[in-house]
């Protein structure tokens, strides 16, 4: 019997709903397998802001660093727009992951295969679709130096990676692939930025370790265009910060929605998860998010931070047992097909726990 010791961030628009369906399925998994589960709710994003001044509030950072795990829903609000960069939510998530130490992002995309003909694809390159992306999380651009100068005639933001932060994180990604099938792509623009020509020997050098795992570089272009026509070749990609937000993305589109895909974010004390869908405020409250998402964050929560593989598995069985079943919520339904909300859809997968 384990304690979970959870900090939950609702967040914005449709994070309340999905981290409600988490919760749900954390009672259920803690009921069977006799775990005590500790559930500390904390604001995040435009809410925080609404009511403390900051989206990411000091008694949230506090809480987050004293647990063994933080849930995320999400974040993002179009009212916050006139914010500074400091004041939106995403300045409030990119604080809490630095904060964290969660330097690497682990982001597996995988075609269900009763979710084929959801995919972008066609279906005999969708039902192929296997891979993690493992991104760097806490450097790169977004954390460089950046400004507007010339009276706001021009602008500039920095991408700067040490060696030791690119080492840490390929040590992160060979050791995935080992667990996986011992193949690594690093994906990087080597043919033109010298940030990406340190990032290609860097990763090299560590490779040395790695003698069981294969290792490839692409360029971030030539992989935008893999993904789509030859996904099976890819196992773990390697990448930045950058390049992996955007290739992350189109792995959403690889795998037929946004809904279906959770990440973790990993390398710090505590853990944070989170599913890889925005805030969706158009659809917010009205009871139509796809709750796999963060269901699957939940999963890799159990199995990361706190090493229970059985639970997760648990889950991702359920997950497909109701797919299989033909449930699906309105993402995920092909045109003129039934779909459930996201409380029934729940409570499907609840009882499929069961």
């Amino acid at each position: 019997m384990a304690t979970l010791n959870i900090v939950l961030l609702p967040g914005d628009g449709v994070g309340p709903e999905v981290c409600h369906s988490a919760v749900r399925v954390l009672e259920r998994i803690a009921s069977r397998y006799q775990h005590d589960l500790e559930i500390e709710e904390q604001l995040i994003g435009y809410v925080a802001w609404e009511a403390a001044g900051s989206p990411l509030p000091e008694a949230t950072l506090t809480a987050c660093l004293n647990a063994d795990a933080a849930l995320l829903g999400a974040v993002g609000d179009p009212r916050a727009n006139e914010l500074t960069p400091l004041d939106r939510p995403e300045g409030g998530l990119l604080a809490l992951r630095k904060a964290l130490g969660a330097y690497a992002n682990l982001r597996p995309a995988k075609v269900d295969p009763s979710l084929v003909s959801s995919s972008a694809l066609k279906p005999e390159l969708a039902s192929s679709v296997d891979f993690v992306i493992v991104r760097e999380l806490t450097g790169g651009i977004y954390y460089g130096e950046s400004g507007v100068v010339e009276g706001g005639a021009a602008a500039f933001d920095t991408m700067k990676y040490s060696v030791a932060e690119i080492e840490r994180l390929a040590r992160v990604g060979f050791d995935v692939a080992r667990t996986r099938r011992s193949a690594v792509t690093s994906i990087d623009k080597a043919n033109v930025l010298e940030v990406s020509r340190l990032w290609r020997s860097t990763v090299e050098s560590v490779a040395v370790d790695y003698p069981d795992v294969t290792v490839n570089h692409m360029f971030v272009d030539r992989a935008a265009m893999e993904l789509v026509l030859a996904p099976s070749q890819f196992d773990v990609i390697l990448t930045g910060n950058m390049f992996g937000d955007i290739l992350s993305d189109e792995a959403a589109a690889v795998c037929g929605t946004l809904g279906v895909l959770g990440s973790a974010c990993i390398g710090g004390e505590v853990g944070l998860y989170e599913p890889v869908h925005g805030s969706a405020p158009d659809i917010a409250g009205k009871d139509l998010a796809n709750p796999i998402g963060v269901l699957v964050s939940t999963s890799m929560m159990l199995r990361h931070s706190f090493g229970l593989h059985t639970e997760a598995d648990a889950i991702d069985r359920a997950i497909s047992q109701v797919l299989a079943d033909g449930l699906r919520t309105a993402d995920t339904a092909s045109p003129g097909e039934s779909s459930l909300g996201t409380r029934a859809f729940t409570d499907a997968i609840v009882e499929a726990l069961s």
